[in-house]
């Protein structure tokens, strides 16, 4: 098939590379020429594991392709997708303007039937837009599709080639049987391609994440409980998660999820709630929870500190909001940067991914290490914010020779609490007892 891809951020990459290892020829599409011109000459744009390697080969094979004129590159194609942003705004609501903007240049420029497919995480009620949109200006047939994404940062390309089941909402049988044939080789394990109206699509994304989004902040809460009454989170976990009514995965502990998905997605959600008249209190809680995890780990820092991190320095482990990405939207990490520098304390960071990303955003508030063992030079502490593989299983004796005192606060449980009593550190984690 040849299809065109309007957008070329995370999604939207990830999105053309894959449907061009199946065959397909695939144009992408951006307005920024620098990065048309940067992908055109096989230099990736964002970080994924697995994803530069079929990048190249697919580039090389000359089935994808980028270009920054959208009528050249929709011109030959049978489906469009958007996948373009959509931030949030101040009230929690995603902001369409990038996707019905193109949705009216479409209507301007189409000429033949065509299956415009909404990627992005949208709204109830966008698919019913963008064919607004189009028609506006467009009287022929098209028709538009609500195909959602759910792919992991870090497992992407696993997630897109071997997808636990794909979700198509569309109403118009011609897109149903050409979205069918897109996605045939990608089910051929027997997962579901599950048919349904686009706005049930649209909501599926949205209740899939929101409900991730509880069961990490449940379990946030669960380890706050722990560090009340005495009980060890990871028990806790571990004999929930047996049960295979909950399930094993997403009930971890730590200082709060980020990223691109989960904070906006649940923003999104309680606002359309609101614009039907529905208080959704489950996720009203769920956010104030997760607010309230970021910066999970001060109280304890403070308090170590007497209270005054003035003239501190802080070796801080992990920028990125989880391991296997540089993105760093709504990183905890961020948010206690922010702390300690407000108390006076200093920072020097590592993250294998992430620092360019932190680079562009403080400058030179912080410090920036060029491995983990150096971050820890004349700190005071060490602080770990996100769980990147590298840092399970260091060299503790390097650790103590280079930090000031043996003192680790751990926002994701890296370390096991029997193991660090008996190398003599002062270690404090998320919902399991202090060593101290």
């Amino acid at each position: 098939m040849k299809i065109a891809v309007v957008g070329t951020g995370y999604v939207g990459l990830v999105t053309g590379t894959c449907f061009a290892e199946t065959g397909n020829q695939v144009t992408c599409i951006d307005i920024d020429k620098n990065k048309v011109d940067k992908l055109s000459n096989g230099q990736i744009t964002i970080y994924e594991p697995g994803l530069e390697k079929i990048f190249l080969r697919n580039l090389k094979e000359g089935r994808l392709h980028f270009t920054t004129n959208l009528a050249d590159g929709i011109k030959d194609a049978t489906i469009i997708f958007l996948a373009l942003p959509t931030p949030p705004g101040e009230d929690g609501s995603a902001d369409l303007k990038y996707i019905l903007g193109v949705a009216d240049d479409l209507g301007k420029i189409l000429t033949d039937y065509k299956v415009i497919v909404d990627k992005s995480t949208v709204p109830v009620g966008t698919a019913d837009k963008v064919y607004a949109a189009i028609a506006k200006n467009y009287k022929g047939e098209f028709a538009v599709v609500s195909n959602p994404e759910f792919l992991r940062e870090g497992v992407a390309v696993d997630d897109f080639m071997k997808p636990d089941r794909v979700v198509v909402g569309t109403s118009d049988e011609k897109a149903k049987k050409i979205m069918t044939e897109l996605y045939a080789p990608f089910v051929r394990s027997g997962n579901p391609v599950i048919f349904m109206d686009e706005k049930s699509a649209e909501l599926t994304k949205y209740a899939a994440n929101s409900f991730l989004a509880v069961k990490i902040s449940f379990m946030n809460e669960i380890a706050r409980l722990c560090e009340r009454l005495g009980a060890d989170v990871d028990m806790v976990r571990k004999g929930i998660g047996s049960d295979d009514r909950i399930g094993k995965r997403f009930l971890f502990p730590g200082i709060g999820y980020g990223g691109s998905c989960f904070p906006k997605d649940v923003q999104a959600l309680v606002k359309s709630s609101s614009e039907v008249r529905y208080d959704f209190e489950i996720l009203n809680a769920v956010m104030k929870v997760n607010e309230e995890q970021k910066l999970f780990l001060m109280p304890k820092i403070n308090a170590y500190f007497n209270n005054d991190l003035k003239g501190k320095r802080i070796a801080l482990w992990g920028l990125a909001f989880k391991p296997n990405t540089d993105d760093i939207r709504e990183a905890p990490a961020l948010y206690m940067i922010d702390e300690f520098l407000q108390g006076g304390a200093t920072v020097c960071a590592f993250d294998p991914e992430a620092m360019p990303n932190v680079k562009a955003l403080l400058g030179t508030k912080i410090d920036f290490a060029e491995s983990q063992y150096d971050a820890l030079v004349g700190a005071d502490v060490l602080v770990i914010a996100t769980e990147w593989s590298e840092f399970r299983t260091p060299e503790f004796e390097k650790i103590t020779s280079l930090l000031k005192n043996k003192v680790i606060f751990d926002g994701r449980n890296v370390f096991d609490n029997d193991q660090m009593a008996q190398l003599g550190f002062h270690y404090e984690s998320v919902g399991r007892n202090p060593v101290k």
